[in-house]
């Protein structure tokens, strides 16, 4: 059985750039998915009822036989990898032992409530581990009203001191423009968030927020109600992120086209090939260098500071 999809790209380690391979594994998927959801998340496309788990090993084993070199891992599920539903506890060991003495990393991702004492003892391989969270925002209100994500802030404390004990890594999302906030109040709210986790976490991960079938989100964006965070957003949101002295990355997915993160389109492809340099390089003047050079940056301002009166997106 073939993953959902795979691919080597570069990663940094410790100011190195190594090959890393990425693979998005077909699982059952994520249970918060099934119980209500989050309002952007269309993962659940990705996902089948019918995945069984030596369908997991053979997609893990199908990526590495036919991938390049790598020296990293990260593993996608749409859901979480420490979830047993999901991914079994003997397939999980059996993937670290894949992986045992081959790579310097290994990146998965879980929700807080599967960050347990048991689930993280099974891992005595020889590389290191990074565990992402989708927290999204520090706000509970923001979380819960304008997300449903269905944990808490305690929670993700909770799970981040718990990897923490362990001497694992902790990546955290952070979710630009979540659906019924304004530019500019969404804007706020990512950097406020960052700023309260920038010490507890290792690295934040920007997500900028983009249009899904079959969400809660893509019907307010059918209505007029949502319109995908601008790109000059996420510049001023990772330069000022980058300045509280975190490693902060971000991937525009869906960059430059109507339900993804956009500017004007004329100017989208240079500041998303900014975005991503400097996510691989870690250099600001790569954000600042690209700031400011389009004619709808100054129509970007004027959303910021109108768009709140009016309380509905006001450029499309």
């Amino acid at each position: 059985m073939k993953p959902v999809a795979f691919w080597i790209e570069q990663e940094r380690i410790d100011d190195e750039l190594i090959p890393c391979l990425t693979v998005i594994l077909k699982t059952r998927g994520c249970w918060w998915s099934k119980e209500r959801g989050c309002y952007m998340c269309g993962f659940k496309r990705d996902t089948s009822e019918s995945v069984k788990a030596e369908d997991i090993i053979a997609q893990i084993e199908h990526a590495v036989n036919n991938a390049e070199k790598f020296e990293m891992v990260k593993i996608f599920t749409s859901g979480s990898f420490f979830d047993s539903r999901e991914v079994p506890e003997w397939v999980r060991k059996q993937i670290y032992g894949i992986f045992s003495g081959n790579i310097k990393r290994l990146t998965v991702e879980s929700r807080p409530e599967f960050i347990r004492d048991e689930i993280l003892n099974e891992i005595q391989d020889d590389f290191e581990v990074e565990v992402a969270f989708g927290l999204e925002s520090a706000s509970d209100t923001v979380r819960d009203i304008n997300i449903n994500k269905g944990f808490s802030f305690s929670d993700y404390i909770r799970a981040v001191e718990t990897v923490r004990n362990y001497g694992f890594r902790v990546k955290t999302y952070l979710l630009l423009k979540p659906p019924l906030l304004t530019e500019g109040k969404a804007l706020k709210d990512v950097i406020e968030s960052a700023r309260i986790i920038k010490d507890v976490t290792d690295t934040i991960s920007l997500n900028i927020c983009n249009v899904q079938k079959d969400t809660v989100l893509e019907k307010l964006w059918y209505d007029g109600l949502y319109r995908p965070p601008w790109l000059w957003t996420a510049i001023e949101a990772l330069i000022t992120i980058s300045n509280m002295d975190i490693h902060v990355i971000s991937d525009p997915v869906g960059g430059g086209k109507r339900r993804g993160p956009h500017n004007c389109f004329k100017c989208d492809g240079e500041v998303i090939k900014a975005i991503r340099e400097f996510s691989l390089l870690q250099d600001i003047n790569i954000l600042e260098d690209v700031r400011n050079t389009c004619h709808c940056y100054f129509l970007w301002e004027k959303v910021l500071d109108l768009e709140d009166i009016a309380g509905v997106p006001l450029v499309e």
